[in-house]
């Protein structure tokens, strides 16, 4: 089966010209605020009239929503003030809502990019230096660099269409979407919606800036810490480690450095997130996690330990591990799973497991026992473990081993990332081609073989919301 290619369209929309008359006929005003809001707020209209009462109330909501993102007076009314933000020159990412799309962040470090075809309305040395200069902004401050390729497929493919606003600040502020920043409410930040804001001829990043893509990817390291390219792996890598892994509620989730995969028991989607995403609170490098039957997950750190229920981190978390009741001598959890038919949890600190009763919340007499003895087949140690239709899942180094609970003995002993569907590599050697045809709507889907990768294109248009004589 073909793989899917996403084709990222992010449109520079400008309104057209306006008349300078204080006053604008009612009914203008309203068309132009629901193509805005239809393209940046996900305003859904039903049918054609907007004095309906459940559209106007809708249209209202979705003013105040726009007007409280740019930080106007929230009134729901489109004031003069409102309405000069719909007029000014923007990016066509929408700022919230269900059709808003950012990436979660890349999985390396070392990306590259390739200029598919060039404006004719600039010379060719000023797109690429345009370019160059738009991706340094993101490169001067995280360890991220970027290689120009001239042929085949690059991480980030960029076409242009026809003229626009000035391409060094298009370029750099669509270049934050491409490496997983959305919009930012601060009007002194690169990634604010609007253009009109911004001075080619200053530093164009805010500390908000920073502070966002120094979350997905880190701080610019010193000359004695470059970071190692091998320290974020694709999931289908065959030398891939995971630091901990667990089932949660019908998922399975894979940790990884900031990272987390997860895996739906009944979708054979995966899918690629940060961990801050979802907990800012945790930190990375998690080293243990597990589920108890009380549908809580425990996730372990050094000589700590967090309780997290759905999306929730508990307060007064983080805990000592020794209030489990693991002696002092006890630093750290290498990995732990929980058998929900016994209500036992098995947590695994070096060439020793210990075992945890659920129900009287104290650790079991008789523990700690060899791994090696009490799960026989498994080795000396375990990096990461998780239970699923009976059996446990052990993981070493790049193998993971099958264990029967039953019969105590191991059935299977697999890749470690099995669990992945992972095919033969990709072939990336063969060219491909744009369509010259420009959709609305954010993202279009089409096919091609063998590839899973994200084109961005920076498409300049020149769009008439409403012409206006």
């Amino acid at each position: 089966m073909k793989s899917l290619l996403l084709q990222f369209f992010l449109f520079i929309t400008f309104s057209s010209a306006f008349p300078t008359e204080q006053k604008m006929d009612t009914e203008e005003n309203m068309q132009l605020a629901q193509v805005y809001l239809n393209q940046f707020y996900s305003l859904e209209i039903e049918g054609s009239h907007l004095a309906q009462s459940k559209n106007k109330s809708l249209l209202v909501g979705k003013i105040r929503e726009m007007q409280a993102f740019f930080g106007l007076t929230v009134t729901g009314q489109l004031d003069s003030n409102t309405l000069e933000i719909m007029k000014t020159p923007r990016c066509g990412v929408p700022d919230v809502g269900q059709y808003g799309y950012t990436l979660p962040g890349w999985r390396k470090y070392n990306l590259t990019y390739r200029i598919v075809n060039y404006t004719p309305d600039m010379a060719r040395v000023d797109v690429d230096k345009a370019i160059q200069n738009g991706l340094e902004v993101w490169s001067g401050v995280t360890p991220l660099t970027f290689t120009k390729i001239s042929k085949g497929i690059a991480d980030i493919m960029i076409a242009f269409r026809t003229r626009g606003f000035n391409l060094f600040l298009v370029a750099a502020h669509e270049f934050g979407h491409a490496l997983g920043l959305s919009h930012s409410n601060d009007q002194t930040a690169l990634m604010f919606p609007n253009y009109v804001s911004l001075d080619p001829n200053k530093y164009p990043l805010s500390q908000d800036d920073i502070n966002g893509i120094q979350s997905i990817y880190g701080s610019l390291p010193t000359a004695s810490a470059k970071p190692k390219e091998s320290t974020i792996l694709h999931a289908c890598d065959p030398d891939l480690t995971f630091d901990a892994i667990t089932t949660f509620r019908r998922e399975v989730m894979f940790f990884k450095g900031r990272h987390v995969w997860r895996i739906y028991y009944d979708i054979t989607d995966v899918e690629f997130e940060l961990i801050s995403s979802f907990w800012p609170s945790l930190p990375a490098d998690i080293q243990a996690a597990y589920e108890n039957p009380k549908d809580k997950m425990l996730v372990f750190k050094d000589d700590n330990f967090w309780m997290i229920r759905g999306y929730a981190v508990l307060p007064d978390f983080p805990k000592p591990i020794r209030t489990l009741g693991f002696p002092r001598s006890v630093k750290k959890i290498d990995a732990a799973v929980c058998d929900h038919s016994t209500r036992k949890t098995y947590f695994f600190v070096g060439i020793w497991c210990w075992r945890y009763d659920e129900v009287t919340q104290t650790m079991d007499k008789g523990y700690p026992r060899r791994v090696v003895k009490y799960f026989p087949g498994v080795g000396l140690r375990v990096d990461a473990a998780f239970q699923h239709k009976g059996f446990f899942y052990f993981f070493r180094g790049s193998k993971q081993f099958e264990y029967d609970l039953k019969a105590k003995n191991i059935t299977r002993i697999m890749k470690i990332n099995t669990w992945f569907r992972c095919k033969e590599p990709l072939n990336v050697s063969s060219d491909f081609s744009i369509s010259e045809e420009v959709h609305s709507g954010g993202v279009e889907t089409f096919y091609h073989k063998n590839l899973n990768l994200l084109i961005f294109n920076i498409v300049h248009v020149l769009k008439k919301i409403y012409s206006y004589q």
